[in-house]
């Protein structure tokens, strides 16, 4: 451990980076005195935190940065965390994206939308929900009692008759006049009321409605309101898992072994729970710095913030962060660690589900790692397979020519690691020599950054597999990477001569004639097969997207005058580039804003093409 000077560092709050011999920022942490901070860590008693000699045994060095405030010290330990993204500090990556519901009351004849992110924009989020298909399923039932609007009121205004929606009951078409701002926004403050949970009051208000029509011997509206009570209570019977008390809430669980933490966070709305998170996490601090930790990096992102987060056990900083999440959000937010009661009972339901999830977690774990074991045997890798690489090239007639490269650690798809190449050095449909391009570069790199596959899949037979192989040999790792080639299958003639079958996919090593092949459904295939296919894909996005900015391009930004925002203001107003391409003179003359020189200088440049 190296010694520092402690009467040397202030005892304001502020910032600390523990670094590296290599000027590599280990850990960054917040403190509301520097000094006392420190000398928790450099004191020759410590204070008892047995992760303290792991992380530094490394530390060579210390930075400290003043702030006036512990709040600012906070903001600044998010900002450093984003920007180093230090090995000891949490590291917090969803391998799921989850969907909110969006309403913005400012509007006119405000309408839903299922969106993956949650802005400060004024609307309305509810959420989140895990399902996207189960959110659209129950926005359909909510359609059939409440019909708001599915599509933009410019759009369907200039149809000559109201949507298809309208017509088989879900939608009000006010784009057509046939509801009022008042009553839209009574079925407005409907949906709002399921979505937040109040069904209760819905249906009291329905049930008035409904008695009300009856009276008045209006049988069919009575009976419609009839219809929607019923299929509101029978949503609650389908939705309903659980009642806890009344507000939103999110609970943390937490479940460790050994350096792994698995972190579980239950969303409770209104009493109701709607769904759960769970992440994995590498770890060999103390948990209320996780914990600390994770309230900071999770809620710094666009989500949604609940009244309450019901924490497992106390932290030292919790009034700050319940200041910056209350500021955050505009409203209070309360943290508490609950000792007794229906709150306790909700955090112990949180542990349940991370103990669970970590179960469940080792068994697919277990699984993945028979699964690579069966990979190395079958293919007689030289290392065990942690990471595999697959590589891809698309191009159609020679243009825009790209490779991709996808990436399973420890049998998962890791997203982040996924990477693209345009074609740098080869002219037309030379799939050979781009792919030897594209290996080329990811090899070098690889070597500069020690961070190597175990395992090279790429999609061809015996003539890719051997441009692997030279390029494996140019760089000296033939004999420390493995090498296939997956063939796709092929449709042969059966005994018989009179149907065709296709054949199990083909695996081509070096040095051997004949493919290799697994049984039919065997979950190695299947593993196999996936990562061929989201290269491809992977490489096809990729290519269409190149090519389609190719297109605009050559269509509009070609002509003099036009920029990126008059491209898109031509778009936008015609449609599409094939619409400004069939456009008269008289037509682009029409276009507000697009002065008359350039109308005709557009309308001669696709004339002449």
């Amino acid at each position: 451990m190296i010694e520092i000077d402690l009467s040397k560092y202030p005892t304001s709050p502020g910032v600390y980076q523990m670094l590296s011999a290599d000027g590599e920022v280990l850990y960054v942490g917040k403190a509301k005195q520097l000094r006392n901070r420190l000398r928790s860590y450099f004191s020759s008693r410590g204070d008892g935190r047995t992760h303290i000699p792991l992380l530094m045994e490394k530390v060579r060095g210390v930075e400290v940065i003043v702030t006036d405030t512990e709040k600012e010290a906070l903001l600044l330990e998010n900002t450093l965390i984003k920007k180093c993204r230090p090995r000891y500090n949490i590291d917090l990556r969803d391998d799921k994206t989850y969907v909110s519901v969006r309403i913005d009351l400012r509007e006119k004849f405000p309408a839903l939308q299922v969106v993956r992110q949650v802005k400060d924009d004024g609307a309305s989020y509810f959420g989140p929900y895990s399902s996207a298909g189960a959110i659209r399923q129950t926005l359909k039932e909510i359609y059939r009692i409440f019909p708001l609007r599915h599509s933009s009121i410019e759009r369907c205004s200039k149809r000559g008759r109201p949507c298809l929606f309208h017509q088989i009951g879900q939608c009000s078409a006010p784009c057509h006049g046939k509801i009022g701002r008042v009553a839209y926004r009574a079925l407005v403050d409907g949906v709002i009321d399921l979505l937040d949970g109040r069904e209760s009051k819905v249906v009291a208000r329905l049930q008035q409605q409904m008695l009300q029509a009856a009276a008045e011997m209006r049988f069919e509206d009575a009976a419609r309101l009839r219809d929607q009570i019923t299929a509101i209570e029978k949503s609650i019977e389908k939705q309903k898992v659980a009642e806890y008390g009344g507000g939103n809430q999110d609970v943390i669980g937490l479940h460790r072994e050994g350096g792994e933490v698995e972190l579980a966070l239950l969303f409770i709305r209104q009493g109701k729970l709607i769904g759960r998170r769970c992440y994995p996490l590498q770890w060999i601090l103390d948990l209320p710095e996780l914990v600390s930790g994770f309230l900071q990096e999770y809620y710094a992102r666009e989500v949604i913030l609940p009244d309450q987060v019901l924490l497992p056990f106390p932290l030292e900083d919790v009034d700050l962060l319940s200041d910056w999440l209350s500021e955050k959000r505009g409203r209070k937010v309360c943290l508490q660690a609950p000792q007794r009661g229906e709150k306790k009972r909700l955090c112990q339901l949180a542990l349940r589900n991370a103990e669970e999830s970590f179960k469940q977690r080792g068994s697919r774990k277990d699984a993945r790692k028979r699964l690579l074991e069966e990979l190395q045997a079958k293919f007689h890798l030289p290392q065990f397979p942690w990471r595999i690489e697959c590589f891809d090239i698309s191009n159609v007639q020679g243009t825009h020519s790209v490779g991709s490269m996808v990436v399973l650690i420890d049998g998962e798809p890791a997203n982040a690691e996924y990477r693209r190449f345009k074609i740098k050095t080869v002219d037309g449909a030379d799939d050979y020599a781009s792919l030897a391009e594209v290996l080329r570069r990811r090899l070098q790199r690889g070597i500069d950054e020690q961070n190597l596959p175990q395992m090279i899949l790429i999609d061809g037979g015996k003539g890719q597999l051997g441009v692997l192989s030279e390029v494996l040999a140019e760089f000296d790792l033939k004999g420390r990477i493995g090498a296939v080639g997956i063939a796709k299958s092929r449709v042969v003639a059966n005994v018989r001569g009179k149907a065709v079958e296709r054949s199990e996919e083909r695996f081509f090593l070096p040095g051997r004639k004949n493919p290799l092949s697994f049984r039919s459904g065997s979950a190695t295939l299947f593993l196999l097969e996936r990562l061929r296919d989201e290269a491809h894909r992977f490489a096809i996005t990729f290519h269409r997207q190149l090519r389609s900015k190719a297109n605009l391009r050559s269509g509009l930004e070609d002509i003099p005058g036009v920029g990126p925002a008059r491209r898109k203001a031509l778009l936008k107003h015609f449609g599409s580039l094939k619409q400004v391409r069939a456009a008269t003179l008289d037509e682009l003359g029409k276009m507000p804003g697009l002065p008359a020189t350039l109308a005709e200088r557009i309308y001669q440049h696709f004339q002449q093409g």
